[in-house]
């Protein structure tokens, strides 16, 4: 297996079908000695991150009912 010149690598669809690593998963790397272990972070950062920016950001006092109605017509 290659790097590519933008240091990617493929993960073999064996060791991602066995881990659950679809697509869009979080992961965090760690060195140890001369080893790269690759692991599933335990929560979402992506996602944490995008409701943090969101929270508070709203002006709109809309029920969620009257929401509903606008977006289906």
């Amino acid at each position: 297996m290659l790097i590519t010149s933008k240091g990617q690598i493929t993960i073999p669809k064996e060791f991602r079908e066995a881990l659950g690593l679809l697509p869009h998963t979080d992961v965090e790397f760690e060195r140890v000695g001369d080893e790269l272990r690759v692991r599933k972070t335990e929560q979402s950062v992506r996602g944490k991150k995008l409701i943090e920016a969101m929270v508070g950001k709203s002006n709109i006092s809309m029920s969620t009912d009257e929401i509903m109605k606008l977006t289906r017509g």
